[in-house]
C-alpha cells in the first residue's frame, strides 16, 4: 500500500534500521539516527541493485516518486538508472569522491578530537588512502579494493596502523551513510581479513616493594630534571590517568578547594565510541604537590607546562629512563596497570576502579549509575591509594600499609 505524507513524517527511529514500502520497489529507509532515505530496489540484467532517490525531507514523497518514475523509464529503455545517475553527476561536477567526503567528515571531527589525533588521522588518510582511492566515487570502492589499500600498509610492517586506518575508513562510511552519500560500509566486510595485532602490554611494576623503590626514586628527579616534570612524575602513580590526559591538564579544570580535577571530554580518549568528561578526586598528598606547583605554572594554562605549552608526549617515559628504568620495566601508561592490579587485590569495588580508570561501561544505565554513585567511593579510594603509595615509599611494606576496602 502506498505511503502518505503523514506516515513519512511520523516515522520514528528504532534500535535497528527499517523500511517502509511505497510500492514499485521504492521504500523509505529509516536509520537509528533518525535519518530518512528514499531508495529504489530494482533488477538490471538479473542483478538486484539499489538506487538512492534522496534524503527526506529535502526530497519529499512526491519528488522521490518522480525520480522513481524516471528510473523506471530508463529501465524500460534498457538503461541502468544507477549508471545514468553517475554520468549526470559527473557532467554536473557533483561526483562524491571518497576524499571529498572524508575531508568533510574530518573537518567536523576536528572540534572533538585532540589536535594530535586530528593531525594523525589526516596524515594517515593523506599517506595511505587518498593517493590510492581518494579520487574514486565513495560508493564505487569495493571491499577487495580496500583490502589492497590496507595490505600495502601491512607490507610495510605497520599492522597496528592498518587496523587504525580500517577504523577511520569505516567511520567515514558511517558518516556518508548518515548524510545520504552511501548505503553500505565496505570496510565492515574486512572483519578477519587483516593480520591480527599482537596485544601489547604496557610495562608496569606491581610488587609492593618495587613500587616503594620506584616512588623513592621518583622523589630524586628534582635533582636531574625540571620541577613541573618532577611534579607530573610524582602525581602520575597517584592519578593513574592516561599519559595524554596528564600532560594536557589545565589549571582551569583543577579545583583545589573542592579537591577535584575535571578532565574535559575533548581531552579524553574515545572509549566505546564516545568521549566523556572524567573526574579525578584529589588526595591530600596531591593537593600539596599541586599547590606548590601552582606558584610556578599557575599563571599559565597548563599544569605541567614548559613555556606555556604542555609536556611532550613522551616526557614521563623519558623521565623514568633518566631514573634508570627501561621501557621493559615501567612506562607512564603502566601506572594504570599498577593501580588496577593492587586496588583489585585489596578488594575495592570493581565498578569504582573501572570508572576511575575511565573504562567503558556495559550499558548507558550502568554508566549513569556509576557516575552518580561511585564518586564518593572513588574519593575514598583515591585517598587510600595515595596513603598506600606514600607508605610504600616510606618502606613500610607489610606493616600498616593496607588499603581499606570501600563498601556499599
Amino acid at each position: 500500500m502506498p505511503l502518505n505524507n503523514i506516515q513519512v513524517k511520523s516515522a520514528k527511529a528504532r534500535e535497528r534500521q527499517y523500511k517502509l514500502s511505497d510500492g514499485m520497489g521504492m521504500y523509505l529507509l529509516v536509520h537509528p539516527s533518525g535519518g530518512k532515505y528514499w531508495r529504489l530496489k530494482y533488477r538490471f540484467k538479473g542483478k538486484e541493485k539499489v538506487l538512492a532517490l534522496g534524503v527526506y525531507p529535502e526530497a519529499s514523497l512526491s519528488k522521490a516518486r518522480e525520480k522513481r518514475d524516471v528510473a523506471k523509464r530508463l529501465l524500460a529503455d534498457g538503461d541502468d538508472p544507477s549508471v545514468a545517475k553517475k554520468l549526470l553527476k559527473f557532467k554536473q561536477g557533483e561526483v562524491e569522491s571518497f576524499e571529498a567526503v572524508a575531508r568533510e567528515w574530518h573537518d567536523k571531527q576536528k572540534t572533538v578530537l585532540a589536535d594530535s589525533t586530528a593531525r594523525d588521522t589526516l596524515s594517515k588518510l593523506n599517506n595511505h588512502v587518498f593517493r590510492h582511492v581518494g579520487n574514486l566515487t565513495i560508493t564505487d570502492i569495493s571491499a577487495p579494493q580496500w583490502l589492497a589499500v590496507l595490505r600495502r600498509v601491512e607490507s610495510a610492517g605497520k599492522i597496528h596502523s592498518a587496523h587504525t586506518i580500517k577504523g577511520i575508513v569505516s567511520r567515514v562510511y558511517r558518516y556518508a551513510i548518515a548524510t545520504g552519500r552511501a548505503t553500505h560500509d565496505p570496510a565492515a566486510d574486512l572483519r578477519g581479513a587483516l593480520t591480527p595485532e599482537v596485544t601489547k602490554h604496557h610495562a608496569a611494576i606491581t610488587k609492593p616493594k618495587e613500587i616503594g623503590k620506584l616512588m623513592r626514586d621518583i622523589d630524586t628527579y628534582t635533582d636531574i630534571g625540571s620541577y613541573p616534570v618532577a611534579c607530573a612524575l610524582q602525581l602520575a602513580p597517584m592519578f593513574f590517568v592516561r599519559p595524554g590526559e596528564l600532560r594536557r591538564a589545565q589549571w582551569q579544570d583543577v579545583d583545589l578547594e573542592n579537591r577535584l580535577w575535571t578532565i574535559p571530554k575533548e581531552t579524553m580518549k574515545v572509549v566505546g565510541g564516545e568521549r566523556r568528561e572524567h573526574l579525578v578526586p584529589l588526595s591530600t598528598q596531591a593537593i600539596v604537590i599541586l599547590t606548590a606547583l601552582s606558584s610556578v605554572t599557575g599563571k599559565g594554562d597548563y599544569v605541567f607546562s614548559t613555556r606555556n605549552k604542555p609536556m611532550s608526549e613522551n616526557t614521563i617515559n623519558k623521565a623514568l629512563t633518566k631514573l634508570g628504568y627501561s621501557g621493559d620495566e615501567v612506562v607512564g601508561h603502566g601506572f594504570r596497570t599498577t593501580a588496577s592490579t593492587i586496588l583489585h587485590e585489596q578488594g575495592y569495588l570493581s565498578d569504582a576502579i573501572e570508572r576511575q580508570l575511565a573504562h567503558v561501561e556495559s550499558n548507558d544505565v550502568k554508566r549513569a549509575y556509576n557516575k552518580a554513585k561511585h564518586l564518593e567511593e572513588r574519593t575514598k579510594m583515591m585517598q587510600g591509594w595515595s596513603d598506600y603509595l606514600f607508605g610504600l615509599k616510606a618502606d613500610k611494606v607489610g606493616s600498616v600499609i593496607s588499603l581499606r576496602r570501600v563498601k556499599d
